[in-house]
């Protein structure tokens, strides 16, 4: 697949720190990256598996009836049906029927993912703090310092907050945030709430790309250009025009994400780095580093970016990927991972990965009760046409 990107050659202007386009038309190949989609894929299902565990462990006895779940099923975003998902990780959920007469199939954890759970649980209280600081410095990258709360539930998985972060996380912070009235209505008619940063903090408005600039470099002044980390996969090869424009870009004035630089004309290259470095920032501060394409445009809207997230994506496939695995489109940050393995992983990763590896080993027991059932079939069928019966065992 090829896009038809327009690059530029700039006339610079440094006392307004922002350029001058000459668009030429710049045909670049689309490759698929299909180590940052095994990347993707590894988390199949996990975030509808972990919305189902809290809202079972939610309930007095927790249990829930399947039929309750059937009826969240476009809510939960559950790929089939409430029944057939539960059977597809029984390492995970547990199906049976309750001894109370007349009553409907239920659901509960198994003990093996409920011990997981309560690691997790471990984990979110040992790093509050620190879910803490990326909520707030989310909230920073807005002008106004807030953003609606259904805009926050939309990245809470990404961000890793707990589930009921209202609850769980909000009262421990005080002095961080409050609930706010957003000035408009919801999507129900009713009054749009949202989430506030009570004060601006100096000492989080630092970047990923300003701590590493300043680590690597003790002389780094705010303001220096930086350049961001490329990596294109093989067979994705730039012209050598838009390769010029892009190192000539790179070496714009890096302008931090927490400033407002909205007074740049917002066609111009310096404008376009910034909108870079804003998207960069945002998917730094998700511990799985990677969200769905919707929540950056969501996002986007509420930033004050509209087109120009879009745009940035489409720019630069060396800085963003953009996956079609898991039956959405996933924004990725290259330079976060090596093959399909996250560079820097964050505690709670591991614990997600530990429950993927529980929902594999649900899948591979299901394939091999599959294999297994057929093949008793099969046997049962030689039996029947005068062949020797077999004794089949088989282990997990």
């Amino acid at each position: 697949m090829a896009l038809c990107i327009q690059y530029a050659a700039k006339i610079y202007l440094p006392h307004r720190l922002q350029s001058l386009r000459t668009f030429v038309d710049a045909k670049i190949k689309w490759v698929r990256d299909p180590y940052l989609d095994t990347a993707v894929q590894k988390e199949k299902d996990l975030k509808q598996m972990l919305s189902l565990k809290s809202l079972i462990l939610s309930q007095p006895s927790k249990t829930l009836p399947i039929s309750t779940v059937s009826s969240k099923k476009n809510h939960l975003d559950l790929p089939t049906t409430a029944s057939k998902f539960f059977q597809k990780y029984p390492s995970i959920f547990q199906q049976f029927q309750p001894t109370k007469p007349l009553s409907f199939p239920h659901v509960r954890i198994t003990p093996h993912a409920l011990s997981v759970h309560k690691e997790e649980r471990a984990v979110f209280n040992s790093y509050q703090k620190d879910a803490a600081e990326r909520l707030a410095k989310l909230l920073m990258l807005t002008r106004a310092r807030k953003l609606p709360l259904n805009v926050i539930e939309k990245l809470k998985y990404d961000l890793g907050l707990p589930h009921n972060y209202i609850l769980d996380l909000l009262p421990d912070f005080p002095e961080y945030f409050e609930i706010c009235s957003m000035g408009g209505e919801d999507s129900n008619g009713g009054e749009m709430v949202g989430l506030e940063l009570i004060y601006w903090r100096d000492d989080l408005a630092v970047s990923e790309m300003e701590r590493m600039a300043m680590n690597f470099n003790s002389g780094y002044k705010r303001g220096m250009p930086i350049a961001f980390p490329m990596r294109l996969p093989n067979g994705f090869d730039l012209e050598k025009k838009v390769k010029n424009w892009v190192d000539e870009w790179q070496k714009l004035p890096y302008i931090s994400p927490y400033e407002d630089a909205f007074h740049l004309s917002p066609n111009s290259d310096q404008a376009e780095k910034w909108t870079v470095a804003v998207l960069h920032e945002l998917l730094n501060l998700l511990v799985s580093k990677k969200t769905e394409k919707d929540n950056v445009f969501c996002l986007a809207d509420y930033l004050g970016f509209g087109w120009r997230f879009k745009k940035a994506l489409v720019h630069h496939p060396g800085i963003f990927y953009v996956s079609n695995k898991i039956r959405t489109q996933t924004v990725v940050l290259r330079e976060a991972f090596r093959k399909d393995f996250l560079v820097k992983k964050h505690p709670l990763m591991g614990m997600r990965l530990c429950r993927t590896g529980l929902a594999c080993h649900s899948s591979n027991i299901l394939r091999v009760i599959i294999r297994y059932n057929w093949h008793s079939i099969d046997l049962h069928l030689k039996a029947r046409q005068g062949f020797k019966s077999y004794q089949v065992r088989v282990c997990f």
